[in-house]
């Protein structure tokens, strides 16, 4: 368990302006390679760029999305995937936390001492820590201390995300996968983006 409280949500952050390949915080900037096949059916290299991030809740916090799916299993074929995924990140379609029937890999960045508000998703999610230690929070009382290389995986629970450090930031990798309706206790529970989100309703 974790031995100190968090500090409180902070407040609703502010719509993401347009994304950035320049991280904001001092961490190494990650890179995204993805692999396809040429003409002869060998494995080559697609494509390798810089993640892009986008800006929340005065800087405080960073979203990079690098990949996404949108239906199980993918289509791999004639590179619909690659596709599937530029129209997913398309600003039209507003991508939630989660991508309805699909899949979402995001990074996310939290300033030294940072304290996202409590929320749910209705996904399974594997949080791995990797920068820094981080507080997952839960709206039972209970919290874990995460360190680099810790993996959480949330079940649709109500939870918190806190910067243990007041000096340095902290980074955790997250794919989340869109589940079926979860009921507890007889109550069907969906998605609760809390007060501090700056995202639209995943819509699953």
């Amino acid at each position: 368990m974790g031995d100190n409280s968090p500090p409180p949500p902070s407040s609703t952050p502010e719509e993401s302006p347009p994304s950035s390949t320049a991280p904001i915080s001092n961490l190494p900037q990650p890179h995204r390679v993805i692999t396809t096949h040429n003409a002869a059916g060998q494995a080559i290299i697609h494509s390798h760029t810089p993640f892009a991030w986008s800006p929340f809740d005065n800087d405080n916090l960073a979203f990079a999305v690098p990949y996404t799916t949108s239906g199980f299993p993918p289509d791999l074929n004639a590179d619909a995937d690659l596709a599937a995924h530029d129209r997913a990140l398309a600003p039209a379609n507003k991508l939630g936390l989660v991508n309805p029937r699909g899949t979402v890999l995001r990074c996310v960045d939290f300033a030294p001492g940072y304290a996202c508000g409590m929320h749910r998703t209705q996904s399974l999610d594997y949080g791995i820590v990797m920068e820094g230690e981080v507080d997952m929070v839960l709206d039972g009382g209970e919290s874990v201390r995460l360190k680099r290389g810790d993996v959480a995986v949330q079940r649709g629970t109500q939870h918190q995300w806190v910067n243990c450090s007041a000096t340095e930031w902290a980074r955790m990798m997250f794919v989340l996968q869109d589940c079926a309706p979860l009921v507890v206790g007889g109550v069907e529970v969906g998605e609760d983006l809390g007060t501090n989100s700056g995202l639209p309703a995943s819509g699953n």
